[in-house]
């Protein structure tokens, strides 16, 4: 950790340049940055737009006057694989920072996999089933890689956490992860959706190409650390993790090549097996951590409160995640592709959520510290309460266009925005929370693998809709979709009912 320094000082030792040089009164790597994530995130949520409505088109799922050419593919099955490829986006951000951390550096690992990301893209626009498997796979892998490793770089700009400009740079940061996913289905979702989904596809590669141009060019102004690997792999680790990588690699190449040659191969053979493994790492991480002995007792206790919040989160994005499959299909087949006499493409509907986050996380800031000069700011299990419910009263109001759409009736698109509108203030008194309460309940053993955890809790909660969905559960029911709504308020009363329990397992943590 660098010393203390003072304002002036800080700036040039973060930069590597003359303090006058600022983005907004912040270090010129922050621009760096800024724009790398804001090209990364136009082309992962303008493909993620495009994806369970590429699924279903040319299939009798996809709505009348749905562009033909895609995989045909029933709701279930979309919603599936939509909701396995956002659960390994987050289970490898876990890996991806231990990569970071271990091989290469963040600076190098953030380079290597826009590059992965790229070219994951760039599989996608060829036609395909195989391609298009491919190269979901490859996005997620670089997804995963990046993302731990581009928040470390902007915390590396800074004098420590007491630096007074580093909670602002974040939020500048995470700004441009709204812009670009505000941006995304516009642009990519209009092209996709209207004249070619693989040329949609290479738009994304073509957002991301910009993002990799624009940090290699000005990956200068970062911070040197960004450079160093904190703890290399010794010759011995090394070898230790090729090997065990190699021995899985090769079981599951002979498992699947039995099971192809012998001709019992279905899709249900790759996706099955992803999701279970999605279930089970989130429950063995936080099991390992509880187990381990050379915790205090009261990380121990830190850790049982915790497991709460994980639980609720997962619950929270099992649902809201279905905001860019269930919803987004019933968007496309059930809502009426016009407002106020402006037709639209139904990929639009993912634009919503980010525009509500640009436009209300200040007013949710600013009351929470309005509510916390009154003494009055709900605590951390109240606003994961809320959060819950929230998100299960959205679902419950999402029940009524649902029920109203019959036949060949469609819809207001004014609908699927206020139910974005309900998950967005759900999400806000959630989410940011959640991430402080990770850093805040860590133990010191774990203090840099626990926000990996939190990831985890989103890869819970899509493999657990990704596994209803391949059980024949209907998640694009109204009767499934009322159960879940239920299920979220049951358990926000059931944090609620227990919130001194579990303030009082946080100790000193508020």
């Amino acid at each position: 950790m660098a010393t203390s320094l003072t304002t002036k000082d800080a700036r040039e030792h973060a930069t590597g340049a003359p303090s006058g040089r600022t983005f907004f009164g912040h270090p010129r790597g922050l621009a760096t940055l800024f724009m790398t994530e804001m090209w990364e995130r136009f082309s992962f949520y303008g493909m993620r737009a495009l994806l369970p409505l590429y699924l279903i088109a040319g299939g009798p799922a996809a709505g009348k006057g749905s562009q033909a050419g895609g995989l045909a593919m029933n709701a279930a099955t979309a919603t599936a694989i939509y909701s396995i490829y956002m659960a390994m986006v987050y289970l490898l951000a876990m890996p991806g920072g231990w990569f970071g951390d271990r091989v290469w550096g963040p600076r190098k690992t953030v380079a290597v996999s826009a590059g992965i990301i790229m070219a994951g893209h760039l599989t996608l626009a060829l036609p395909g089933e195989g391609p298009f498997f491919a190269g979901l796979a490859l996005v997620a892998l670089g997804s995963g890689l990046l993302k731990a490793n581009i928040s470390t770089m902007v915390g590396h700009l800074y004098d420590g956490p007491d630096d007074p400009r580093r909670d602002g740079g974040f939020t500048v940061f995470y700004m441009g992860i709204n812009i670009g996913a505000f941006a995304a289905p516009l642009v990519i979702g209009t092209v996709g959706q209207n004249y070619s989904w693989h040329l949609g596809f290479a738009l994304a590669a073509a957002g991301m190409a910009l993002g990799l141009l624009q940090f290699l060019i000005g990956t200068r102004h970062l911070n040197p650390r960004s450079s160093v690997v904190p703890k290399p792999l010794s010759r011995a680790e090394r070898t230790s993790v090729l090997r065990k990588g190699l021995g899985w690699l090769i079981a599951a190449t002979a498992f699947y090549s039995v099971v192809v040659l012998t001709g019992t191969y279905t899709l249900n053979w790759a996706l099955v097996p992803i999701t279970v493994v999605g279930l089970v790492i989130p429950v063995a991480v936080l099991v390992r951590i509880k187990r381990d002995r050379e915790l205090s007792q009261s990380d121990q206790s830190k850790m049982t409160g915790y497991i709460w919040f994980f639980v609720a989160a997962a619950v929270f994005w099992m649902i809201y995640d279905q905001g860019g499959s269930t919803m987004s299909i019933f968007g496309d087949t059930k809502a009426s592709g016009e407002l106020f006499g402006i037709g639209f493409p139904s990929s639009w509907y993912q634009s919503v959520n980010p525009l509500w986050i640009m436009a209300l996380a200040p007013v949710i800031a600013w009351g929470w510290m309005w509510l916390a000069r009154r003494n009055q700011e709900p605590s951390t299990t109240v606003k994961f309460a809320l959060g819950l419910v929230l998100i299960g009263v959205s679902f419950f109001v999402f029940v009524v266009p649902m029920a109203l759409a019959t036949g060949d009736t469609k819809v207001s698109p004014m609908w699927l925005v206020g139910v974005y509108l309900v998950q967005t203030v759900g999400e806000l008194c959630l989410s940011p929370v959640g991430l402080s309460v990770t850093t805040k309940m860590a133990p010191a053993k774990y203090g840099s693998q626990m926000m990996g955890v939190w990831f985890l809790a989103v890869t819970a909660g899509d493999c657990t809709t990704s596994l209803l969905s391949l059980a024949g559960v209907n998640l694009n029911g109204s009767g499934t979709v009322a159960l879940e709504a239920a299920l979220a308020c049951i358990a926000g009363y059931a944090v609620w009912m227990f919130r001194g329990r579990v303030t009082s397992l946080m100790g000193n943590v508020r």
